[in-house]
Parts: C-alpha cells; sequence; structure tokens
C-alpha cells in the first residue's frame, strides 16, 4: 500500500499481522498504533520516503511483506515492489506480497509488468 491507502485499509493490515503472529513470526514492525514502524528509505529523486507495510523476523531472518490492494497509482507500488526486492536480495532477506479475494488478478499483472514472476503471492 502506498500513502493514504495505509489508513483505509487497517483491517486487512490487521488481518495480515495476526496471519503473520500465527505463522511464527516476532518482532513485528508495522505503521499501526502499538507497533514500531519499519525501516524506511528515502528515494534522493524527490525525496519520497518508502518502507515495507510490515516487517518481521522468523529463524533468525529478516522479512519484507508488502500488502497488495488495488491502487489508482500502481507505477509507485511497481517502484516499491522493486526497490525492497532489492533491498532484501542485498541483504539476504526475504521479501514477500500479500493479497486478498478480488486483488489477486491486479497483483499478478503487476508482478509480470516488473519481471517478478518467480515470487508467489501469500493470498489472505
Amino acid at each position: 500500500m502506498v500513502g493514504k491507502e495505509i489508513d483505509e485499509h487497517k483491517d486487512f493490515l490487521e488481518r495480515a499481522i495476526n496471519y503473520l503472529k500465527e505463522r511464527g513470526f516476532t518482532n513485528i514492525k508495522t505503521d499501526l498504533p502499538g507497533y514500531e514502524s519499519p525501516k524506511t528509505f528515502v528515494k534522493k529523486k524527490g525525496g519520497t520516503n518508502l518502507s515495507a507495510d510490515i516487517s518481521a523476523h522468523k529463524n533468525g531472518r529478516k522479512y519484507f511483506f508488502d500488502i497488495s490492494l488495488k491502487s489508482f497509482d500502481p507505477s509507485k507500488l511497481k517502484s516499491k515492489w522493486l526497490l525492497l526486492d532489492t533491498v532484501a536480495r542485498l541483504k539476504s532477506n526475504r521479501f514477500k506480497i500479500i493479497t486478498t479475494k478480488g486483488h489477486f488478478k491486479f497483483t499478478d499483472t503487476l508482478l509480470k509488468d516488473v519481471n517478478l514472476t518467480s515470487k508467489e503471492p501469500i493470498r489472505i
């Protein structure tokens, strides 16, 4: 999710956090009250701030999770995914995408557009 969409979809973000807790993830960080904020990356050109929707640890490895919901500006979402995937690979971390019913096709289309077809979205 990008920008103001986080406020609109807090319920889905909470469902995703509960899903991750059930799967054994710890040290969960997100932009919801009661949680620490995940690390933010600043884009030099334009000064845009980008961060994963959720970051967590499991078995000594750090995971970045991004929520994929239909968006009016998919280009920002694409650039965010490419950045998070690159950072995750550089530091031997993992990057996963979480989506839900009604958003599968949108997610698959974006993944094909940015050539991240090896990523299989987590479906909640």
